[in-house]
């Protein structure tokens, strides 16, 4: 039996995209650090590619953690966070509530690179969810709540505790609203 967290094919491809275009609005600060280093943006490059039906989830299911080994070889806090949101946003092929988990390590990216501006992490999420089309939050929305199903990344691992946990129920709050819808779909 599958988990919840899983998703159809046709949603993980949906929220894919979100996923990507969260990981992607952080890479900078990776790249910054690490410029010669290509692996978070080719998984990017590789959600968006599932997304479009390009790759099949065997493909990514067995690249998804590339992304994830560059996150060792960067110092700064920020790059190591943007780094794991590209892996997050490529591991979607494999199980959905991976996306929650790409823009939560977008969030906590964005936070760490202004540590000066405290409002940066909501203002990320509030960019997150108003870039999240209708279809991608009809998806997420079938996920359980984050520490409801230990089968997956909402589990009880790292997307569980701190500021991601945080991020990832914020983002679950606005998605359990009646009758919201993404402003740009």
């Amino acid at each position: 039996m599958a988990s919840p967290q899983t998703l159809s094919e046709a949603e993980r491809r949906v929220v894919a995209i979100w996923a990507a275009d969260c990981a992607e609005r952080v890479l900078a600060l990776f790249e910054a650090e690490a410029p010669a280093d290509g692996r978070p943006r080719d998984a990017i490059a590789r959600a968006r590619a599932f997304a479009r039906g390009e790759r099949s989830a065997a493909e990514e299911i067995r690249r998804r953690f590339v992304a994830g080994r560059a996150a060792r070889e960067v110092n700064s806090p920020a790059a190591v966070a943007a780094a794991r949101s590209a892996t997050q946003a490529a591991s979607v092929a494999h199980m959905g509530a991976h996306a929650l988990g790409a823009a939560a390590y977008a969030a906590k990216a964005a936070g760490l690179a202004a540590p000066d501006r405290p409002q940066t992490v909501d203002d990320e999420v509030h960019w997150q969810l108003e870039h999240m089309t209708a279809e991608a939050r009809s998806a997420l929305r079938r996920l359980p709540p984050l520490g409801g199903n230990s089968a997956g990344p909402l589990g009880s691992g790292l997307l569980a505790s701190g500021i991601l946990a945080s991020i990832i129920r914020a983002i679950q709050a606005d998605l359990a609203r009646p009758d919201q819808s993404a402003s740009s779909s």
